[in-house]
Parts: C-alpha cells; structure tokens; sequence
C-alpha cells in the first residue's frame, strides 16, 4: 500500500478474494460458445484463443519466479544480497490482478472494435508497426509519465506502493495501484490498437507484443544479472535499447535515476542514467555460485509440496503446508514434475539465509516422502545424500544438517553411515536429535507428573523417555513389547516406567506410527506433544496439538519468506536449527548415529543465539 493511498488504489474486485477470476467466467463461456457453435468458416479463432494467452501469461509469470528464486539461492550473478521478506511476498501477491485486467480489455476490443475479429497468425506489416510504435510512443510517454510518478505527490499516493520492493524479484514489474496500471495498459495499448485500426493487427503480433512485455518486466526485476557482455561486445548500440535487471535495481535502489522502461536511450538523452550502471553491471557478472557454511537437507513430501517450495508458487510458500483444492485440478503438472524429478535425479537448492556471518542453504532430495518407506528405494536415497555430503565438503560447507527422513534409522542410522564411510570428513554432519529432545522436554508442562509415550520408539524417544525418568516423570507405554525395548534401554530407570492398562492419560508424546484408532480413544482436552518429524494427523477437535519441535527464529535472520513445510512463519525446526547452532559454537565433533549431544549444553547455546521456545498448541482446524 502507498504511504498515502490515492484514489483508484484498489482493485476492483479485491472483495472476490480467491474467487476473483470469476469475473472471466462470462466471457470464456461466450467465446467457447460461440467456437463449438459455428462452423469453420464463421469461427473466430483468435477470439477463442484469448483465454490461451491468458494461461500462456500466468505460466511465463511463473517460469520467471521460479527462475529467479533458483538463482538468486544460488547466487551467482546476484545483484543485491539483502533478501525477501513475508511482508513483501503478501504485498506482491495478486500480480496476477493486471492479467485479469488485461483479459476483460482484450476481451472487450476483440468483440467489439471493429477490425479485431478473425486475426490471422502473421502480418509483417503489423509486427513491424508495433515495435516501431513502442520504441517510440510507448517508451517515450513511459518515460514521463514515469518521472511525474516520482513527484512527491504522485509518489506517496500510487507508486511508493511498488518502490516498498528494494530487493525486487519478477513479479516485483507489475505491484501498481490500479490507477496506475489503467495508465499502463493505456501505454501499451497504443501499438496494439494501431494495428487494429490499421487492419494489421495479427496473433502474432497481439500475442508477441504482449509476451514481449512480460519478458522484458520480469527480466528487469530479477534480482540477478543474466544479459551477457559478450551480447553488448557484439553489438554496442544494444546498451540504448535493452536494459538489464542490474540496470533497474539500481532506479529501486537510487530512486530518482534509471526511469527507462525498457530502453535505456531516453535516460541517456535526459541525463537521468545512474553513473554506477556499468559498474554494478560488471560486478553483478562476476559474481559466483554462493558457498554455505551451513547446508539444510531437505527433500520434498507429498506430490503437492513441490507446490509449496520456494521455488514453486510464493502464495503457497509463505503459509504452512496445507491441502488445497485447486491443485487437484493441476494433476498433470504435478505428475510432470514427478517424472521431471525421477528422470533429472539431482540434489537442488531450494532458499538461502544469512544469520549474522553464517551463509545458509537449503538443498533438496528429489525423493518424495514415500519414497522413503520403501526399502528399494534405500540404496538411490543414500547415494543422492552421500553426494550432496561430498558436494558440501569439496564446497567447504562447515555443517551438514539432515532433515525431515534423511537420518532415518534404517535408511543410515541417524547419519552414523556415511561418518564411517568418510572418516576424514571436515564438514560436521548434524542430526539435531538433542534439541529436537530438548524441545520436547521444554514443551511438556510444569507440574506434569506422567506422559504416555505412542509412536515408533527412535533415537529421540529413547532420550526424551530417559531425561523424564531423571526429572521424576513417570513415561507408560500401552504395549508389552514397547516396555521392554524401553527398560531394556534405560537401565537403572526402570521405576520411572509404566506399563499402562488405559488411554486415560492427558499428556501424550507422539512420534511416528501414532494411529487414529488410539487418537479416538483419547480422552477429551488431551494434550499431544510430537518428537517426531513428521506432525500427527488432527483429528479431534476436543484436543490440542503442539508443532513438531521447533523454535522461532531471531529478527535478524535475514530472506525468511517462506515456511518450513507445516510450521508457521519464521519458525524453524530443531533438526534444522541444530546445524545452524552447532556451526556458530564451532563444535567439532559430528552429532549423528545413536550418540546424543549435551542436551541442556544444546538449548542453553540455542537460547542464546535469540532462538525462542514456540509454545503453540493448535486446534485439528489451525495450523
């Protein structure tokens, strides 16, 4: 929102919500009508095909956002290295409100002005008139008009709105108020409603201009630098006519230099073009692929998650990981990108942060969730870990920490399989099992006198059942075989253990394995508490669930925009956290296998390096 919202600030139909692309319901029915209809000879093609672009807009909108988060995390070529923000991932997310508008306009003047009906594909006179027209006209008024916008009084009521965006990323070009985008489409419009009135007009012309806008917007505000010098070398007249994004970054980031749309002549004509351009330009080239000190590894869960990356759709991305509907109705991109995944077989980065002087990366395994309880799958999982390990060290990565099933017992006993393998390792590979059990210990509530303990018995059960027992906590179990394991395990604790007759219990610890049966037969107000990675399902709402062990993250851990799979904003998990702790205490010793790190040496570190305890029960309707 501008810092003094003008008239005409929003969109109109921002009380739709989701909903809003009803509004083209009327006009896609009409023109699918009208194509079954008719016969062949009275078909207008082009009028049928604007929903085709329509779809064609949202998908090179989405390309470039994918694209730029990749290489921004990677880092090479990066312009800026501050980060994005929630706040910023909520202001930009109806970039999509522009193609709407854009969609009625087309349909509009493709029913009803006259010479818009029937377009054939090609006209060169008419593709020839639009580029001759934008660089002139267009550019020019742009120019201008874009000036007067930084005029205090324009400035505070519209565009200071799209200049909240420092560090920009593609859909950055079309975060307007809707006055301003009227005056836009009108800009645009100019070469487009020429070659109408000059009966020019063609599909490709419509359909190329129209990519070529989006092109060049989204190019301009990627926050990496991807035009080549040698491009340039070649031909170096271009540098009038094709801006680059370091180009722009530098008008987001000066402000009153750099207004060009998209050729730069006007900025040089005016003398308004940034003394630094070249310099930041060839800068930016140089940068290089970004080396961690701390790498996260990840995999993806669900078919739907990859969705829900950073990398995916932002909407999604910066919420936990819920189900939605509409994504049934994208089934074959989903099945797509499963196949993509099985075939390319390689470890990715997803994100990056920096907390204070650490560099942190996020890289995933191309192994969904199920994937992981099958035990063919064993020896892929582990060579896809094994070598994103050898990556790491030959990078000079300090910590390794494995997240989510990457550390499963039987996959590679808590890590302790590839510490064996590679004895000399430098890089310390870091389950997080002890704050994960400190978590849940800190978790529990004063006064507590007795736990039930449900779910699969692992490496971070055992611990937090033994730390219990020392406080005086009694932890019962349901089954025979579980109390065994566990007496058996805990030698000399063996009176904090009870074999229980009933689910009478309110306090229940749950990991893995924690079946809706038992859930059912829950008493009311019970309190579950998970150790596990995965969170339980939610199915009573007489209940409380706390979140899998996690922490909120310090303020200054900077380009959190995203959630980590089901937790809420800026909230991290203890595996993930762990490895981040141990590579600012310079710990030397690997923390995997079936040792445990000090645990309260663990948390008193955690704590204070401003991680803060996330007391938060949820309902089975919360998240």
């Amino acid at each position: 929102m501008a810092s003094v919202p003008g008239i005409l600030t929003e969109w109109p139909w921002k009380p739709l919500g989701s909903l809003k692309y009803v509004i083209l319901a009327p006009w896609i029915i009409h023109s699918t009508w009208l194509f079954v209809a008719n016969d062949a000879k009275e078909r207008d093609v082009s009028y049928f095909l604007l929903l085709g672009v329509v779809l064609w807009r949202i998908i090179h909108n989405q390309i470039w956002i994918s694209l730029s988060r990749y290489r921004t995390a990677k880092g090479n070529g990066r312009i800026l290295d501050r980060g994005l923000e929630f706040e910023q991932v909520d202001r930009e997310n109806n970039w999509d409100d522009q193609i709407l508008f854009n969609a009625l306009l087309f349909y509009t003047g493709s029913r009803y002005l006259p010479g818009a009906q029937k377009l054939p594909l090609w006209r060169a006179h008419g593709v020839l008139l639009s580029i001759v027209l934008h660089a002139g006209p267009v550019e020019f008024l742009y120019y201008w008009f874009h000036r007067a916008l930084h005029h205090h009084y324009l400035y505070s009521r519209y565009h200071s709105h799209h200049h909240s965006s420092i560090v920009t990323q593609p859909i950055t070009s079309v975060i307007h108020p809707f006055a301003e985008h009227m005056v836009y489409s009108a800009l645009f419009f100019i070469p487009i409603l020429a070659t109408i009135l000059t009966r020019t007009i063609s599909i490709a012309s419509f359909a190329g201009y129209v990519t070529y806008i989006d092109f060049m917007n989204n190019m301009g505000h990627c926050n990496f630098e991807l035009i080549p010098n040698w491009l340039f070398s070649l031909f170096p007249p271009l540098k009038y006519f094709m801006y680059t994004p370091s180009y722009h970054s530098l008008h987001h980031t000066q402000f009153r230099t750099n207004y060009s749309l998209f050729m730069p002549i006007y900025d040089y004509i005016y003398q308004t073009m940034d003394k630094s351009s070249d310099a930041l330009y060839k800068t930016s080239l140089k940068r290089e692929e970004e080396t961690p000190d701390v790498l996260h590894l990840t995999h993806l869960t669900t078919p739907e998650s990859i969705y829900h990356l950073p990398l995916g759709f932002a909407s999604l991305a910066s919420w936990p990981h819920t189900s939605k509907w509409y994504l049934w109705l994208m089934w074959p991109v989903t099945l797509w990108s499963m196949i993509l995944t099985w075939i390319y077989g390689r470890t990715f980065v997803v994100e990056r942060q920096r907390f204070d002087n650490l560099r942190l990366q996020t890289w995933a395994i191309p192994k969904y969730s199920l994937q992981y309880y099958l035990q063919w799958q064993n020896e892929a999982i582990n060579s896809l870990i094994e070598e994103a390990i050898i990556q790491a060290e030959e990078k000079g990565v300090k910590v390794l920490c494995l997240g989510l099933l990457n550390q499963g017992e039987e996959l590679n006993r808590y890590g302790d399989l590839y510490v064996h393998r590679y004895p000399h390792l430098k890089i310390r590979v870091v389950d997080g099992s002890s704050l994960a059990v400190a978590i849940t210990l800190n978790t529990i509530p004063k006064g507590t006198t007795q736990v039930l303990l449900r779910g699969n018995l692992t490496k971070v059960a055992y611990a937090v059942a033994f730390a219990l027992c020392q406080k005086g906590i009694q932890v019962a179990t349901l089954h025979h075989d579980e109390y065994l394991k566990l007496t058996k395990s805990l030698i000399g604790m063996e009176s904090g253990l009870l074999l229980a007759k009933s689910y009478a219990h309110k306090i229940w610890l749950v990991g893995d394995g924690l079946s809706d049966e038992e859930q059912w037969r829950a008493p009311k107000g019970t309190l579950f508490v998970p150790f596990s990675q995965f969170p339980p399902k939610k199915l009573r709402k007489d209940c409380f669930y706390y979140h899998t062990p996690a922490m909120k993250t310090p303020t200054s851990l900077e380009n959190i925009h995203a959630c980590e799979n089901w937790l809420p904003r800026r909230v991290m998990s203890a595996w993930r956290i762990a490895g981040i702790v141990h590579a600012l205490e310079g710990w030397k010793e690997h923390e995997c296998g079936y040792k445990m790190s000090n645990i309260d040496k663990v948390w008193q570190a955690t704590l204070q390096h401003g991680f803060q305890p996330l007391m938060i029960s949820t309902s089975h309707t919360k998240n």
